[in-house]
């Protein structure tokens, strides 16, 4: 081996005109971890300077990851426990089993040094920055990039460094916290654009909450899975695709897939969503959970983080308020800080009335808190009961729909629409709309006088006055001079039609029994929902039930191509609510 030469350390090895050489500061990087490795304030000093980025040393920054967990569990740091904990993890080979602790750990560097030599870290980190940045320069440069992608490159470097002083990164962080006012009002931050499905805006942050049997995590998984692909939801207009985040400690991976698939979704169409199942980051209201989705929120680039359900992601006492505090502090507060987005799914207390169950403190920091509720027969309500901003809706019907294929969903069955006011008033017990559809059910025909009408109310013992009977008959018939199927709009005759796993059928089962499960695994139905009425024959032929001989006038859906009824037309669809122009699915046809 005596012909090879030997490169020295700071032997550039130039041939391609970059600079290879990497700027970093082993001594006041060592100096750091020995002291954050003998005290908590020392790393919480250093922390207000550093991340873990500004670490070049992949050993050393083993270390202070490491430290950074002791602490967040309120464990004090020593050397002894750092190795045992990397022990545990199967990693002391990173750190030359053990050898690398035992040798900073001798040192003893006074606490309140630490953070001098954090800040020389620091700024020869941010040295290594701009050298990697002009190097991506050069390299582009020789492979031919134009301006524009120059000009690009160097505007996403400087929005970066610009970001991590404006979050907290660096010693100017706090004064670079304060608003210049000249800047500030000259900003057109322009109108307010609502999120797909109006629930929320963008960089908000928002509470979805909701017993077992309404669907929570059905309902939210939908909504991002939409709003990463870019198509509409709840009859909202589609927007560019969002990246969306997904952490997901409550549903197992064969139900996630399943219920994907119901939607439409797949392989090839999941869009900007990432999917995290039962991922192994640290609790949530600590350093160390904070530190993780944050690194976990900028390796996928995520715009908004769904948290399902908030409940598995704590450590602390869900009825302690410091537990939700620090929730906010290590978690959220970075988070809105940087204008991602999050929403988190959380149950109902014992007393519904009264919001999520544990601390009411957990609501404090969120712009929104939405209440879903299974209303029976596939309606659900989503009723928002508090509100930061006051901008968008605060209550939406809405159906659940969902199609089976034999023994599995169909795919692209399965979603949730916002109901029409005649869907909301014939779910209503009493209505004018309820006694109509109980009416058609019945076979009473739409032609059928007051007296008619009133026996039938009779046979099934639906109170009505003769004021509300009198309004209903003329009703009823206007319908049928307009030409309108004997069946209120958008409701189904397809018995086959059910809600989705875990969530209340919209039939009752054929033998006269108790709604059974919807899927294994999942809750049962509740008793007493309504059943789909049958549908009675066409008004169009002799009034008693017989079938017309001339051609139907009715319009048809311009998706399943079968009949709308004339009023639901002339108010100007063309499709019915079931019919997904999307997907061009229908809950009656095939998938």
């Amino acid at each position: 081996m005596e012909n090879v030469r030997h490169l020295e350390p700071r032997d550039t090895a130039d041939h391609d005109g970059l600079n290879l050489t990497t700027p970093h500061d082993d001594e006041a990087e060592a100096l750091v971890i020995s002291a954050i490795m003998h005290s908590a304030p020392a790393y919480q000093d250093c922390a207000t300077v550093i991340t873990r980025e500004d670490i070049y040393k992949p050993a050393y920054r083993l270390i202070w990851d490491t430290v950074a967990g002791l602490v967040a569990t309120g464990t004090p740091p020593h050397p002894v426990l750092i190795r045992a904990e990397i022990e545990r993890q199967g990693r002391l080979r990173e750190v030359d089993g053990g050898n690398l602790i035992i040798r900073l750990g001798a040192e003893s560097l006074p606490a309140g040094q630490a953070s001098y030599f954090a800040e020389q870290v620091y700024e020869i980190a941010r040295q290594r920055r701009y050298d990697a940045h002009a190097n991506a320069l050069k390299s582009a440069v020789l492979k031919g990039s134009t301006g524009e992608e120059l000009e690009a490159l160097v505007h996403g470097f400087h929005q970066g460094e610009q970001l991590r002083e404006t979050t907290g990164r660096g010693p100017a962080h706090l004064v670079a916290a304060l608003l210049n006012w000249d800047s500030f009002f000259a900003t057109d931050f322009g109108e307010i654009q609502l999120l797909p499905g109006k629930l929320m805006g963008p960089g908000q942050q928002i509470s979805v909450l909701g017993d077992g049997k309404a669907g929570k995590s059905l309902f939210v998984q939908e909504w991002a899975w939409r709003m990463a692909t870019g198509q509409p939801f709840l009859g909202d207009a589609a927007q560019d695709p969002i990246r969306i985040l997904y952490l997901d400690a409550e549903n197992g991976q064969e139900q996630v897939q399943e219920r994907f698939l119901s939607f439409g979704a797949g392989p090839r169409n999941m869009g900007e969503l990432r999917y995290a199942s039962f991922p192994p980051i640290r609790p949530l209201d600590t350093a160390g959970g904070g530190a993780d989705l944050l690194q976990l929120v900028k390796a996928t680039g995520a715009e908004l983080v769904v948290i399902d359900t908030v409940s598995r992601f704590i450590s602390g006492p869900e009825n302690d308020a410091d537990t939700w505090l620090s929730l906010y502090r290590h978690t959220l507060l970075p988070m809105k800080r940087d204008r991602v987005s999050s929403v988190r799914l959380d149950h109902f207390g014992k007393e519904k009335d009264r919001g999520g169950r544990g601390s009411s403190a957990k609501t404090q920091d969120v712009d929104h808190v939405w209440e879903l509720s299974a209303q029976g027969g596939g309606n659900l309500s989503l009723r928002r009961t508090h509100t930061r901003t006051g901008i968008g809706p605060d209550e939406f019907a809405v159906v659940r729909q969902a199609r089976r294929d034999g023994d599995n969903w169909a795919h692209g069955g399965t979603r949730h629409v916002v109901m029409a006011y005649d869907h909301i008033e014939q779910n209503t017990p009493g209505s004018d709309e309820h006694i109509i559809m109980a009416l058609a059910g019945h076979g009473v025909a739409l032609t059928a006088g007051n007296r008619v009408v009133k026996a039938a109310l009779m046979e099934l013992e639906i109170p009505a006055g003769s004021d509300k009977v009198s309004r209903i008959v003329k009703a009823r018939q206007n319908r049928a001079k307009s030409g309108a199927l004997n069946v209120p709009p958008e409701r189904s005759p397809d018995h086959d039609q059910q809600t989705f796993p875990g969530n209340v059928p919209r039939n009752g089962s054929r033998d006269g029994k108790a709604a059974g499960q919807t899927l294994p695994g999942n809750a049962r139905g509740t008793s007493g929902t309504p059943p789909v009425p049958h549908v009675p024959p066409s008004e169009r032929g002799d009034g008693e039930g017989t079938a017309g001989t001339g051609t139907p006038q009715t319009p048809l859906c311009t998706i399943c191509e079968t009949p709308i009824s004339t009023d639901w037309a002339n108010r100007g669809y063309d499709t019915h609510i079931g019919c997904d122009p999307t997907t061009g699915s229908h809950p009656d046809t095939a998938a």
